[in-house]
């Protein structure tokens, strides 16, 4: 199956909606948002890369995600709450393998935003969307150990710690490991676990 094909419009994402957020299609509007969030040395405190010092950046950044979803290699949304538009995190797929049905999640929320779970709820839209109409059977996430906060989410969302590399990253001089996790379709939480949101799609 090609993931593609269950995409409404084959030019953008569908808007993914939770009860509290949506995840929509990246546009041209959002680079300052974009910048605003991987500009923030604390989302980016565990990442491969460092945090952005300049807006152009961004913009190369979104070029980039457009360039991947028209290759059917990576779909990115932006994480807006409900009846708001300005960006305050990001969800993503990327690797997408249509051969073995695999992709690796991504994730990221402004600093300010932190501890109303609202990133729990967009990345359970997000799975939800990646085992229902995309079809795939299994998701991946590559942390650094010592992003206890992002381990701990991907854990109450049913993903399995399932490996670890040692000095995998190198950012900014210093040496960083890699912990490895999976979900399988036929593990993710159901409705009565409390872990997930039942999301709505659209165009």
């Amino acid at each position: 199956m090609d993931p593609r094909d269950e995409a409404p419009d084959r030019d953008r994402l569908p808007t993914l909606l939770g009860e509290r957020v949506a995840l929509r299609w990246l546009e041209a509007r959002d680079v300052d948002g974009l910048f605003t969030l991987f500009g923030d040395p604390k989302v980016t405190e565990y990442w491969s890369w460092p945090a952005y010092t300049a807006r152009d950046q961004a913009a190369r950044l979104l070029e980039s995600i457009h360039a991947h979803f028209r290759e059917g290699s990576l779909y990115q949304w932006g994480v807006v709450l409900r009846g708001e538009d300005r960006v305050i995190g990001t969800c993503t797929l990327a690797s997408i393998d249509r051969t073995h049905l695999r992709a690796e999640v991504g994730f990221a929320l402004a600093s300010a935003r932190w501890g109303r779970g609202l990133m729990g709820e967009a990345l359970a839209v997000l799975i939800d969307h990646a085992f229902g109409p995309l079809g795939l059977r299994r998701l991946e996430a590559d942390v650094d150990p010592r992003n206890h906060r992002s381990l701990a989410l991907l854990e109450r969302h049913g993903f399995r710690r399932e490996g670890y590399l040692r000095e995998r990253w190198r950012v900014g001089g210093e040496v960083q490991d890699s912990a490895l996790l999976g979900l399988l379709a036929r593990e993710r939480p159901r409705p009565s676990d409390g872990r997930r949101t039942t999301p709505t799609s659209t165009p």
